[in-house]
């Protein structure tokens, strides 16, 4: 465009048909992009109702004006229009709405969701937790992994702190936490939040992630407890249900799956060279906790 400025006067008229002809291209990528946004969100089908959530002998029993992406539609948000590299562990995708169009708007959550069988959690160590040493340890951790996520492309993480502080429900066994991350890349930086959520049963536990814009904070909290309600395990499944002469322990406890939130098994948070905060030996799936934490950054980087 510039050269297009700085012309001879003889080659003014062809400089004036330059201008336009650039604006054209972009409005026209500009319109392909949204076309195949369009064309992309019609192909989702959110369920509606009560929902099994397979792999993970739990169901969701959705209350009215709410959706559940199933695991092929879930996953395809996640890659396709989010930017996330691929993740055959999630399950589903609840949205706040049975519009898929919802996904769209910035200021809505998603809660993306897995399932871990690696055991009964004991939640013998609930009440004894420190969080605010737990935190100051998350915080030097993430930064000190900022140089390896800066030489493998990705953006600096930091967290700002606990948007929620964490909370176990011994009657429910449900445990929930906020926390606000701060992303960093070329000059640009953003707050997400990320509301972890994670029930606890027989056999395992169910790990739902919520993300959404900081400044929706508010609003998560107030939706989060009707996800709470609505999650649950099947018969015979639930945390009551655990026999200690036939079934898994697991390796850790509640204070494990809250430290081990940063952390992955595989994908984005291997990739971003994450590591368990003061829990290496053990294998916390987090990639849900990811589930968008590059939304807010990536999904409209093509337009």
């Amino acid at each position: 465009m510039t050269r297009c400025l700085t012309v001879p006067a003889r080659f003014a008229l062809a400089a004036l048909f330059c201008l336009p002809l650039t604006f054209s291209r972009t409005a026209d990528a500009a319109d392909s992009s949204a076309a195949q946004t369009e064309s992309f969100i019609a192909s989702l089908h959110p369920a509606s109702g009560t929902v099994a959530i397979p792999g993970a002998n739990a169901h969701l029993a959705l209350k009215p004006g709410y959706g559940f992406l199933n695991a092929h539609d879930a996953q395809r948000v996640l890659g396709q229009l989010w930017n996330n590299p691929p993740d055959k562990d999630v399950l589903g995708m609840i949205l706040p709405s049975d519009d898929p169009h919802v996904l769209l708007d910035d200021n809505s959550w998603a809660v993306v969701v897995t399932y871990v069988d690696e055991g009964y959690v004991s939640d013998a160590d609930a009440a004894g937790i420190d969080y605010d040493k737990m935190l100051r340890d998350m915080q030097e951790s993430a930064h000190d992994e900022n140089p390896e996520r800066r030489k493998q492309g990705f953006p600096e993480v930091e967290l700002a702190g606990w948007a929620e502080p964490p909370h176990y429900d011994y009657a429910s066994h449900k445990l929930y936490w906020a926390r606000d991350l701060i992303f960093s890349q070329d000059g640009h930086s953003g707050h997400s939040l990320n509301y972890d959520i994670r029930v606890l049963g027989r056999q395992g536990y169910l790990s739902l992630n919520a993300v959404a814009p900081i400044g929706q904070l508010d609003q998560v909290k107030a939706d989060m407890p009707e996800v709470l309600a609505m999650t649950d395990f099947d018969a015979g499944q639930s945390y009551n249900d655990y026999d200690k002469s036939t079934d898994k322990l697991a390796a850790y406890g509640i204070g494990a799956l809250v430290a081990g939130g940063i952390a992955a098994k595989a994908g984005l948070f291997a990739k971003l060279g994450v590591m368990l905060l003061a829990l290496k030996k053990f294998v916390i799936l987090g990639i849900a906790a990811v589930a968008g934490l590059f939304k807010k950054l990536f999904r409209r980087k093509q337009a």
